[in-house]
């Protein structure tokens, strides 16, 4: 061992090195020792190597400046800076390793500092491959049969190679075996900042500000301290989906002070992966995150293989997802939906130039932190170009280009621009309607001040019936309320996403509502009987397990927290189960003669040429039609006017609700001989 002068000299040298240098020069010190060794078994005395000699010894010279090997045999560790720890050093604490598995490591290193020492290590394999040894580990670090049975035992079970820094690979007897660092850990502990593939951490931000409550909860107060004092457990965060818990888990991590990185852990990720991204984690003494995407079918998801690991893990998860935990300590913290006052709190953080429309932002997007702070660098952005400042506007339009959502089969989005002017309904209706919205406009007041329903799942949520005869402004009312909250329609196509096949069903549904969620957006199920029918008495397996579907849709549409419409022409036909658990009802009775005579005036642009013949309140007298009814034709006749180049006359209106009448099915009244006076 060299003296304790000696050391402390070469601890303050090392001080003074940058990272990268450090790793050089504790890797030109080996270097040195197997020059050592290949003189001592004459080995060099072949051609081959005798190059190879001479390049170690070259690479010990340039950093030794003229001292002699045996004043470095002391420990990597022995020579670490005094003060902030290097990575190397910082690593090795972390795993307790031994002076024995830092200098395998940096053995097994060597090929990633330098090609000259690759071509060395190549000719010393004994399967000619440009890494060391099991075997030349042995002849450099092992003096008698007790440093080799050491050896074997920190090659086999010792924490560096437990924890995955290095591995011995080969189908050979052991000695035979390549040490192989790694990948890309080299780079890093020489303060690069570097990821192998398939290991690319997650963007994700520790945006706080609306979370006060949650951090400051029972739980989530000790798992900070947990990560603080890095103990040994892993941190479970469920939430209404991944992304949502991740950003919790960083927010967390951010309360604890500490580093953290995150990934993503799928069912299809390579086999290693997590263990590869702890060793990174390690590397940069950062706290490991997990998002785990759910697996398809009843099979537990797979978490990440932590044995070996010596402090804290945290593992996001969707709520609900079957996890095959660990037999490590396991912390368990739900992540539920913000209240609306810590919502308005993040808007007004992320949004100060909208500070007053907070309230508003809070009821319309039910967003985290995170999201929140993205998206007012998006309204910024859009701001800036226009030359004006934010708006609610721009906050929708960064929602919409967020939202990031899987577009499953049978959903279709719909941007709405539908005004409640150009809804003409009964005031008696449109009241009803207003009533929806304020439902959620007045949650702050009703839910979280005053408590109503406190603790119930989906308290948030809205869910409306449209009732009525087609074209009489079911999904037009659908759209209307979407504008009134800045967020699309996602319209659900029940015929395409009922499938034949168990379970796909569900699988669907539970796809559109999570769509919905994400997008915060108005859903709307159109021909609602078909999916939402009553229940059948048990006859066949296909009657069960369309029960099943009918229950789960119960369930999903009890929990779902945003506007929920359904449009029906065959109300009876609506299972009592679902009614019950409707906010709202509202009929669509078809239009009075006074509503019609609106209805043509809406769909009758300022712009078109009307002839002065037309009289629009004879026409809402005569032909008693919808108002989808009354759409159609109006097109029509602007088209039949146009090719006849003519304003739009009585005969192209009437023309066209003749035909309309035909595609009925109905008896068309006929063309009166006289006109009705205005």
């Amino acid at each position: 061992m060299p003296e304790a002068a000696t050391i402390l000299r070469l601890a303050a040298e090392a001080r003074d090195l940058a990272p990268a240098q450090r790793l050089s020069r504790e890797v030109a010190i080996l270097s040195g020792r197997l020059a050592d060794l290949l003189a001592r078994l004459s080995i060099a005395q072949d051609s081959a190597l005798a190059g190879g000699q001479a390049f170690l010894a070259s690479m010990f010279d340039a950093w030794a400046e003229g001292k002699p090997v045996a004043e470095f045999a002391g420990s990597a560790l022995e020579r670490g800076p005094v003060g902030s720890p290097h990575p190397l050093d910082r690593l090795a604490a972390s795993l307790a390793l031994t002076a024995l598995e830092v200098d395998v490591l940096l053995l097994a290193a060597m090929p990633e500092e330098h090609e000259g020492y690759a071509s060395v290590l190549r000719s010393l394999n004994p399967r000619g491959e440009g890494r060391a040894a099991a075997g030349l580990a042995a002849q450099l670090f092992c003096r008698d049969w007790r440093e080799r049975v050491e050896l074997r035992d920190a090659l086999h079970t010792g924490a560096a190679v437990r924890s995955g820094l290095f591995a011995l690979n080969g189908e050979c007897g052991f000695y035979e075996k390549s040490l192989t660092l790694a990948a890309e850990l080299w780079p890093v502990l020489g303060g690069l900042e570097v990821w192998p593939a398939g290991v690319a951490p997650l963007a994700v931000s520790a945006a706080s500000a609306g979370l006060e409550d949650w951090l400051g909860a029972p739980a989530v107060q000790q798992a900070a301290r947990a990560l603080a004092r890095s103990e040994t457990r892993v941190v479970l965060i469920c939430a209404d989906s991944e992304s949502i818990a991740t950003h919790r888990a960083a927010a967390l991590a951010a309360r604890a002070g500490v580093r953290c990185v995150a990934f993503e852990l799928s069912a299809g990720a390579s086999p290693g992966t997590d263990r590869l991204a702890l060793v990174h984690a390690l590397a940069r003494g950062a706290v490991p995150i997990f998002r785990i995407s759910a697996a398809d079918g009843a099979a537990p998801t797979p978490v990440p293989n932590v044995a070996g690991f010596p402090g804290a893990v945290i593992v996001c998860a969707r709520r609900g997802t079957s996890l095959a935990l660990t037999e490590r300590p396991v912390m368990s913290i739900p992540a539920d939906p913000l209240p609306a006052r810590a919502r308005q709190r993040l808007w007004r953080d992320a949004l100060p130039e909208l500070a007053d429309q907070a309230p508003t932002l809070a009821v319309r997007y039910l967003v985290e932190p995170s999201a929140a702070a993205q998206i007012a660098t998006d309204v910024r952005a859009l701001a800036a170009l226009g030359g004006g400042a934010p708006d609610l506007d721009g906050v929708s339009e960064s929602v919409r280009a967020r939202s990031n959502f899987h577009l499953t089969p049978g959903l279709k989005v719909v941007r709405p621009t539908a005004r409640w002017e150009q809804l003409v309904l009964p005031p008696e209706r449109k009241a009803q309607l207003t009533e929806a919205l304020q439902r959620l406009t007045h949650q702050a007041t009703v839910l979280d001040q005053w408590r109503f329903l406190e603790g119930r799942p989906g308290a948030r949520g809205v869910r409306l019936l449209l009732s009525g005869p087609p074209g009489t402004g079911k999904t037009l009312s659908a759209e209307v309320m979407a504008q009134a909250l800045g967020v699309d329609l996602l319209v659900v196509d029940i015929a395409r996403l009922v499938s034949k096949w168990i379970g796909e069903t569900e699988k669907h549904l539970a796809e559109v509502f999570d769509a919905a969620e994400r997008a915060q957006a108005v859903l709307l199920f159109d021909e609602a009987d078909a999916l939402f029918g009553k229940r059948t008495e048990v006859s066949d397996a296909h009657d069960r397990y369309a029960n099943l579907e009918t229950a789960y849709l119960l369930s999903r549409l009890e929990r779902f927290e945003g506007l929920a419409m359904l449009s029906t022409n065959l109300k009876q036909n609506i299972d009592p189960a679902f009614l019950r658990r409707l906010e709202f009802v509202i009929e669509f009775d078809e239009p009075a003669a006074a509503e019609r005579e609106a209805l043509w005036r809406c769909h009758l642009p300022p712009a078109a040429p009307l002839a002065e013949d037309v009289n629009l309140r004879e026409l809402a007298v005569l032909y008693p039609i919808v108002g989808g009814l009354i759409r159609n034709a109006s097109v029509a006749a602007g088209f039949l006017a146009a090719a006849a180049g003519t304003p739009i006359t009585r005969s192209h209106l009437i023309g066209a609700i003749r035909r309309e009448y035909e595609k009925s099915s109905k008896a068309f009244p006929g063309v009166p001989a006289g006109a009705l006076r205005n």
